[in-house]
């Protein structure tokens, strides 16, 4: 054996545990799913509707891996979403036919909205017609998958595809908040609210670009089967029944690779899974024009994807001899059910509609009422999934993107998909900061009904599935140091919070003086930072926090008359909306504004519209003369030396002026992102805050804006 082959078998042996030289084998099947009787129930709406035929077929697209000791079965289903106890019964047929353990199996749907209705969910039923034919023809699709079992080899790659998705879910601002079903004001953030730029204030989270490729061959070559993942929603604007871009992709791709498939021994398949997209959709708020060129319809959009992704998958180096494992857990999570008040409500709406479906969105979400009181708990599926140094993670929810990177940037495999709407379809899964921000994904339904601590229980479950299929530990999320990051660690701060953060409380310090920080509600993780090219390596995006009323408070007891306060940040708040745009740092007593306290901020109609001030204590702000542009990244550095402030914009001093250096003996408290009585909170980002017990000089402030 060559050095280089039993170098990688060992480091197989090592990894994971297992004898390098199983053979892997794999098959794959797709069968068509659309029902037979119409008229057909539809997933998707608000309300119930119905489509009387097939426009283009939906289909179930299994693939079957094996090795010598393990069968997996994945499929996609072109449905909008399916319940966990028909694909429980599923799991249990197809096991009989093929042996294959139901806990190794994964079923999920790409959840275009314009299939038959298997679910149901808000204002539609499951088709009684169709549940039947669904349940028989996903078993043939596995049982038909593993008939085609032959020797294989496999490999992945990963795509940058942000172009094709983006963040649909927006804040609103804090004087534009909207009322919920239920009559109460409490819809901060929503769906697509970004079309009006006067009413919001920024995204609510980070998309997920990566398209995700796992590519199967065999042994002499010919293409077997690709499992494709995409955080992106749906296409919409299509006519039921209709399998959306999941299904054009699919088609488009196989032509592509193998233009005459009769001439195959075995049918080549390639299946689009839904990545975590529950605040995704194709539409960038930031850009005015719509739709894009080249993605005015679904057809021109798969085929966009498909222009992306055809190169990656024919450089895709395949390998050999690959084990497999899965693992599954089951758990039980509470249902958000209504207290006794919003239940009498919803009981009387329920009678008032008598025996018919609802027709408006109150009636959807009292109907729903009713649903979870009688409910009050349920399971959830999460499995792990390794094939070779490959993992898959699932969720069986409308997951954000920000929890597919949670899973990802700390999976212990080289590289990892996680999978939307797998093995049960429970509705929306906001993270729990999410959840203060309200909104149609958080009201509580079957669509968006499970505890509030049920995404940070999928993720942490995944997590350690990943771990015991790969038999080593999940990755410590760190992000690399770039120039900017290195020119802030030579300055030697006192605390350093990159605001990198996963979820949490904590703000991590990285200067090394272990001076965390503490994050107050609301504030939201993972967008995109500041100059990624210079606070990061190797082409990776910096990350950040936004601001959504929330603050950062540290305890800085050493801080004298001389320090300073380094931080970039990007306002997501109308100059002229309220009377200061938002206040940056304070330093002063929490919830209280005494004589002696610095604050910096942006100011608004109260004065100095979109310039920066300063203002010590309860005195009249100063300010200086630049314009700060909304929804840009700016570098601010605050000096305090003795009497005498200065500000640094972008690396040029701003505003310099005089203020006592009157603080008291005790006077240890920084804020940020808001003053420190908590009046007008930052709306916005915030990133790469350094803080420093001494005055840096005109020299430092440049160079920590540009570290050239």
């Amino acid at each position: 054996m060559r050095a280089g082959r039993l170098g990688f078998c060992l480091s197989l042996v090592l990894a994971f545990g297992s004898p390098c030289l199983a053979e892997l084998r794999v098959g794959a099947a797709a069968v068509d799913v659309s029902p037979r009787e119409f008229p057909v129930l539809v997933n998707g709406g608000m309300t119930s509707r119905s489509a009387t035929n097939v426009v283009m077929p939906v289909k179930a697209r299994a693939i079957v891996v094996a090795d010598e000791r393990e069968q997996i079965a994945l499929v996609v289903v072109d449905s909008c979403m399916l319940p966990r106890p028909l694909l429980d019964d599923v799991k249990a047929l197809a096991a009989q036919r093929t042996g294959i353990r139901p806990d190794r199996m994964l079923i999920s749907a790409t959840h275009t909205h314009t299939a038959p209705s298997s679910l149901a969910c808000l204002g539609t039923d499951a088709d009684p017609a169709y549940v039947p034919l669904l349940r028989n023809q996903l078993v043939e699709a596995i049982v038909a998958a593993q008939v085609n079992l032959e020797p294989a080899e496999y490999g992945h790659a990963v795509v940058d595809a942000g172009e094709f998705t983006a963040l649909r879910r927006w804040i609103r601002r804090p004087d534009r908040i909207a009322d919920d079903p239920f009559g109460n004001p409490t819809v901060r953030a929503t769906m697509h609210a970004g079309r009006v730029w006067d009413d919001v204030v920024g995204e609510s989270g980070p998309k997920d670009p990566d398209l995700t490729i796992l590519a199967f061959r065999a042994l002499d070559g010919r293409p077997l089967a690709v499992l494709c993942n995409f955080a992106m929603h749906y296409f919409s604007g299509v006519e039921a029944l209709h399998p959306d871009y999941f299904g054009l992709f699919c088609e488009g791709f196989q032509g592509r690779v193998v233009p005459d498939p009769s001439a195959a021994q075995v049918p080549f398949l390639v299946a689009m899974s839904h990545g975590c997209s529950g605040d995704i959709w194709r539409r960038d708020y930031k850009r005015p024009e719509f739709p894009y060129p080249g993605q005015e319809n679904a057809v021109d959009y798969a085929n966009g994807l498909l222009e992306r992704v055809l190169p990656a998958y024919e450089a895709i180096e395949y390998r050999r001899d690959a084990t497999i494992a899965m693992s599954e857990a089951r758990l039980p999570m509470q249902y958000r059910v209504p207290d006794k008040q919003r239940l009498e409500w919803a009981t009387r709406v329920v009678e008032a509609m008598g025996d018919r479906l609802p027709k408006t969105t109150e009636e959807v979400y009292a109907r729903e009422q009713i649903i979870l009181h009688e409910r009050q708990s349920t399971e959830v599926v999460v499995q792990g999934i390794r094939i070779g140094d490959f993992g898959i993670a699932t969720t069986p929810t409308e997951t954000y993107a920000v929890t597919a990177l949670k899973i990802k940037f700390q999976s212990p495999l080289a590289r990892t998909m996680v999978f939307d709407l797998a093995n049960g379809g429970d509705g929306y899964i906001p993270p729990p900061e999410q959840h203060q921000l309200g909104g149609y994904n958080t009201w509580a339904a079957r669509s968006a009904g499970l505890e509030v601590n049920a995404e940070p229980r999928i993720t942490e479950t995944a997590l350690q599935l990943l771990e015991e299929v790969a038999d080593a530990p999940r990755t410590p999320f760190v992000q690399s140091h770039g120039p900017l990051a290195n020119a802030v660690l030579d300055a030697k701060p006192r605390a350093y919070w990159r605001l990198d953060d996963l979820a949490g409380l904590r703000a991590v310090d990285s200067s090394g003086n272990d001076v965390d920080a503490i994050y107050e509600p609301v504030v939201t993780y993972l967008l995109d930072g500041p100059r990624s090219d210079r606070f990061c390596l190797d082409g990776e995006l910096n990350r950040c926090v936004h601001f959504v009323g929330g603050r950062l408070q540290a305890r800085l007891p050493e801080l004298t008359t001389n320090y300073s306060v380094s931080l970039w940040f990007w306002n997501g708040m109308p100059v002229e909306g309220r009377d200061v745009t938002g206040w940056l740092l304070s330093r002063g007593r929490d919830q209280r504004l005494d004589p002696h306290g610095d604050h910096v901020g942006l100011g608004g109609l109260a004065g100095h519209a979109g310039k920066l001030i300063f203002q010590h204590g309860q005195g009249e702000p100063v300010a200086g003369t630049t314009d700060v542009e909304r929804w840009t990244w700016n570098h601010l550095v605050f000096v305090r030396s003795g009497e005498t402030i200065r500000l640094y914009l972008n690396g040029q001093l701003e505003l310099e002026t005089q203020a006592p250096a009157d603080f008291p003996a005790d006077y240890p408290h920084l804020f940020l992102g808001a003053r420190c009585d908590n009046a007008f909170n930052w709306e916005g980002r915030l990133d790469e805050i350094a803080v420093f017990d001494r005055s840096l000089s005109a020299g430092e402030a440049e160079k920590l804006y540009g570290a050239d």
